[in-house]
Order: structure tokens, then sequence, then C-alpha cells
């Protein structure tokens, strides 16, 4: 290994932070620094798991755990690679660059889990790239010896930038075996008490291989690594990520951002820095119909479900757009009042629907020569597919005042028939 190389990933790291999960954490002062700014502190003030903490109590980590957790991770892989054949490409910058950006990735993340995602606001990814790039931040990565330009794009794919290293560093940071995702998995299923998510961390990263453009690959003494990961990221969502009161709470904040969006109420730019006490505040200042949806949230008057059934695309893919689906709510309030005889008001009625999951395959076997999902893992593309399948289920959440409940039939024909 280069010195350059060997003194920036070894050198100088003498802020300590306690972590729960990885122990002693070192950052060097420059880097350490970054965590001090109002930006990342925001973190601190955003649960990792959002409403998790109904089910799980246990699930009030933060954003700036997990951001401290993927350094951490971002630095041994690095290392690993650079003393696998990685030097050949790496530099000082390159590095300090990456391990910025491993830190900083979630800098933009929208308060209270992913019950903006789907919204039509920008990415967060975006927002991280914008705040990489701004001062007091843009100013102390490189201080850190990183470039800020390198850093954001990085994390921000949208962003061009001109160097050999940075297509390698994305695949890093973003890809089967990522750090985001090793310590997420691990760290949800510690806080959440479920032993579904832990990975043998040290097992994984002794079959993994530096490539310049796939920026990993493993050999077959890995694939159980890999097997582990992609099963634990399902057993994750199907009991914690998407538990049905986690979903009945997500979709209660999604309905009240989306109806002051549409009724412009609320602009996206006023969502974009909030942490999760600031969008309960904000959204409950609005006064305007659908915001008691969050105010209910906020206090765990959680909806509770009517129905449930797994996605089918033929039947319920009119359901797959989320700023169509007020539109199908109307129609199913007004059916299931006719049916039953009372009235069932719009607001209290959600449909949801989980966005499509991916599980990364396309990591690449050196010594079997063929990508993951074509070689000896059972996790062939069927099974990836009937995984993901199984996953998204539809559900149709109500008040609990009404003590409601319908079949999928009834949901299918008061959609189709209206």
């Amino acid at each position: 290994m280069e010195q350059a190389i060997r003194d920036v990933l070894e050198d100088g790291y003498t802020e300590p932070v306690r972590d729960v999960l990885w122990g002693h954490v070192y950052l060097s002062p420059e880097l350490a620094a970054l965590t001090e700014t109002g930006v990342f502190m925001r973190l601190t003030r955003i649960m990792q798991l959002g409403p998790a903490f109904y089910t799980y109590p246990g699930a009030t980590h933060t954003r700036a755990a997990h951001s401290i957790g993927v350094y951490h991770l971002a630095r041994r892989l690095v290392a690993d690679l650079s003393l696998r054949g990685g030097e050949a490409w790496m530099t000082a910058r390159g590095v300090l660059s990456y391990l910025a950006a491993a830190l900083l990735h979630d800098l933009g993340h929208f308060p209270y889990t992913h019950s903006l995602k789907e919204l039509p606001l920008r990415e967060h990814e975006k927002l991280s790239g914008d705040l990489i790039l701004e001062e007091p931040l843009k100013s102390l990565i490189g201080k850190a010896g990183a470039d800020p330009y390198l850093t954001a794009a990085i994390v921000d794919t949208s962003l061009p930038f001109q160097g050999d290293e940075l297509v390698f560093y994305r695949r890093l940071l973003s890809g089967a075996l990522d750090p985001d995702k090793l310590d997420y998995l691990n760290r949800d299923a510690r806080y959440c008490g479920v032993p579904y998510g832990a990975q043998d961390v040290d097992f994984i990263f002794r079959h993994l291989y530096p490539d310049r453009e796939r920026g990993l690959t493993i050999d077959s003494r890995g694939i159980p690594g890999v097997e582990s990961v992609l099963f634990a990221k399902y057993l994750m969502y199907r009991t914690v990520y998407w538990h049905r009161a986690v979903r009945s709470a997500t979709a209660m904040i999604k309905k009240a951002i989306l109806g002051g969006l549409e009724s412009s109420v609320i602009a996206p730019e006023e969502l974009y820095g909030l942490d999760d006490q600031g969008l309960f505040y904000f959204l409950a200042s609005k006064n305007y119909p659908l915001g008691k949806l969050a105010g209910a949230v906020r206090d765990g008057q959680i909806y509770t479900v009517s129905a449930e059934s797994v996605y089918n695309e033929e039947e319920h893919g009119v359901l797959a757009d989320p700023q169509r689906r007020g539109l199908y709510e109307e129609r199913l309030a007004a059916e299931f009042s006719r049916v039953s005889g009372k009235k069932i008001p719009p607001e209290d009625l959600i449909i949801d629907l989980p966005e499509p999951v991916s599980f990364e395959t396309g990591l690449y076997v050196r010594d079997e020569e063929k990508n993951f999902s074509a070689g000896s893992s059972a996790f062939k593309d069927g099974m990836v597919a009937d995984l993901t399948k199984t996953l998204r289920i539809i559900r149709i959440f109500m008040h609990p005042k009404h003590g409601f409940t319908v079949n999928d039939g009834q949901i299918i024909g008061a959609l189709l028939n209206n």
C-alpha cells in the first residue's frame, strides 16, 4: 500500500465516539468537526426507524448514530480493499472523500423515516449533495483533505464529476454489500430486539475484493454472507420496516403531507431541513383538515387494518401512483359507507401500497466467473422476485372507531365499478 494511503487510513484518528454496535469509532479531528455542524446535528433528532418504536419500543436510535456506523464500516472496508489491490487506483484525496461521503450520506434525509418517500419532493440524496457543497461543510470537507465536489458526487449520482475514482466509490457506498446496509441491518435488529438483521461483518469483509468498475467482487466462500444479508433484509422488511403498525403511521403522515402539497397549503421547500418533532409542529401550524392525521400519529392513535392482500398488478395496478390514491380512497369510503350504513369520511380511510423493494444480486463471483444470482447461490432471479412479491401487501387502514372490515373482492369491486 502506498504510504499516503496508509497514512490516510491509519494515522490521526484521535477522536473516539462510543457506539453501541461497533464500540469505539475513531475520527480525525477534521472529520469529527463535520459531526458538530448544525446540519449533521439535525440527524440526532431524526429516529432511524420513525414510527417503529410503537411496536418495538427500543427503536429510538438516530440517523446520526447510523451515519457514524456507516463511516466506521466504510473505513474498514476501504482499508481491506486497499490491501487487496485497490491501492492501484486509490488516492488519499479520493479515500478521504469517500469517508466524508459515508459520514454525510444521510444529511438530506427526510424526517420520520420514509413517510415522505414517493411524494413529489426532491430525493434526499440530492438534498445531501446540496448541503455538502454549502458552507460550512464545503470548507470543512476541504480541511479534512477531501474534495467536497467528489464527496457530493459520490452521494448524489446525478452530479457530474471528472475523476477516475468516482464510479468505484459510488459502487462501494451503494450496492449489495455496502456499509450502509451492513450498518442498518445490524443496528436496527439490535435496537428492535430481533435476531434477523445480525450480520457477520468480519466474515463478509474477508471475502471481498476491489474492482475498479464493479466496486466489489466476492469469492464463492463469501456467498453465504451475501445470502445472509439478502434474507436478513427480507425478514427485516417483513417484521419491522413494513410491520402493519409502521405502515399505518407512515401512510397517515404521507396522506397528511400529500394533501397539504396538493392544496398548496404546504410548499415542498418548507419540508426540507425539518427533524421529527419539527415536522409535527410544522403540520400542526398549518391548521388544515388532513393535518389532524399527523397529530393522531404523534399521539399514537394509529389507524387499524380493515383489509389486506398481496399486491397483484392486474387487480391493484391502478393504485400504484400515490398521487391518484386519493380518488380511490373517496370511492372506497363512499362504497363502504353504503355497505356499513354509516358515514365513513375519506380522511378516515387510507390505501397503503409499499413501494417496490430491491434485492441487489449483481455481485460478480470471481472464481465462478459469473454473477451471484447465476452461480451456486440459492438466490436465483425467480426466488428474489417471489420474495419481493410477498413483501408488497396492499392494506386498507381505517380510523378504529368504524370497526369495519372488508374483503379483497369488495375492494376490487369498489375500485373498478365506480
